[in-house]
């Protein structure tokens, strides 16, 4: 039988409490401060139409978008400039295939990865927001760092700070927020026998309750 404790925090997770975490070590290394001096550059496979009143572009089929280390691939953009220069990318997918985004961060050999089947990345404030059976990760090379899944998550590239929602599209069935996170430094490596690889991430299908003290 679940505690009060427990069904107070399923009911706010179900109804999409927000939830802030920062995935950083004690020494945080931002995302790849570089890619906001960088050009923004977008290629698509079926050509796009351009609303120059409204300074509008849209781009459809196998759109790829990116900005120094920034990778974002959809099935259709929509690009906006406001009247400060910046630039407002709205971009979705299709049945099958998410939008997908990846950027460098400033550790050697680490990014941040996340898909959902839509993106939204704000050049202004620097933030990308994943909807709708969204999951980001923190990679080290091919290995899985930390991850987050939910209903809505917004990403801030400039301190890395996570906003995580749940809720019906979230990729549980039960509509809860999930973080993994992995231990760092000492923990990862292992005290007792540091030549030991660490096991690869495997998620799990559900939240876990908390111990009964004994």
């Amino acid at each position: 039988m679940k505690t009060a404790a427990e069904r107070l925090l399923q009911q706010a997770l179900g109804l999409g409490l927000a939830a802030l975490l920062i995935l950083s070590a004690s020494s945080p290394a931002l995302a790849e401060k570089a890619d906001r001096l960088k050009p923004l550059n977008i290629a698509s496979e079926k050509g796009g139409r351009i609303d120059v009143a409204n300074q509008r572009t849209e781009f459809l089929g196998d759109v790829v978008l990116s900005k120094g280390s920034i990778l974002l691939r959809a099935e259709r953009v929509d690009l906006r400039e406001t009247g400060d220069g910046y630039y407002q990318a709205y971009a979705n997918g299709q049945t099958g295939k998410q939008v997908s985004f990846r950027q460098a961060r400033d550790v050697p050999g680490e990014a941040i990865e996340g898909f959902a089947d839509q993106i939204e990345y704000d050049t202004r404030s620097d933030a990308v927001r994943f909807i709708g059976n969204a999951v980001v990760r923190r990679t080290v090379g091919t290995s899985v760092g930390d991850e987050v899944t939910g209903a809505v998550i917004v990403y801030d590239n400039r301190s890395e700070v996570f906003t995580v929602e749940g809720g019906q599209s979230s990729p549980h069935p039960s509509g809860r927020v999930r973080v993994v996170m992995m231990p760092r430094g000492e923990a990862a490596s292992g005290s007792t026998d540091a030549k030991t690889p660490a096991l690869p991430l495997k998620p799990s299908t559900e939240l876990q309750p908390p111990r009964k003290p004994s």
